[in-house]
């Protein structure tokens, strides 16, 4: 990842990034849970092997939330920030505890604004990977990035 501020103008479709890691814990997956999506497959790991989870599992939430602490503290340093204009989210298989999330994007597409020359649309896929290399959270991300004063 680059140090420096990234304009539209800086980004090419096919560039890439990848952010730190934030390792899940049971206790933040509880935590999360009691206050944003209290369902039993999120709160009790007894009562979740009961249902399809098998076992405690992360809110789909709870991991689009780290998603974006992973992406803000080390993904692309986008000069505005990463402010989103809309986007597709696809949860795969659960985030249980214990697994250590990075993200990996890619940008896929850019398109300038007709009527903002000051701002283009990125569009950036977005990989949640655990340690063990599976894939659990996809986002594509339509994100409002500041192009270079002329």
């Amino acid at each position: 990842m680059t140090s420096e501020l990234l304009y539209f103008d800086d980004l090419k479709v096919g560039d890439t990034f990848s952010s730190g890691t934030e390792t899940v814990s049971a206790e933040a997956i509880q935590r999360f849970a009691r206050e944003f999506d209290p369902q039993p497959f999120h709160l009790d790991d007894e009562a979740a092997r009961t249902t399809m989870f098998g076992g405690l599992a992360a809110s789909g939430w709870h991991t689009a939330a780290i998603t974006m602490r992973l992406l803000v503290s080390g993904g692309p340093r986008l000069a505005n920030g990463i402010v989103g204009a809309g986007g597709e989210i696809e949860w795969k298989v659960p985030t249980r505890p214990g697994d250590v999330l990075h993200v990996e994007s890619e940008v896929i597409e850019l398109t300038p604004s007709r009527s903002r020359p000051d701002r283009g649309l990125a569009v950036l896929r977005s990989k949640t990977i655990t340690q063990r290399g599976d894939v659990v959270q996809v986002l594509t991300a339509r994100l409002m990035v500041a192009r270079r004063a002329a």
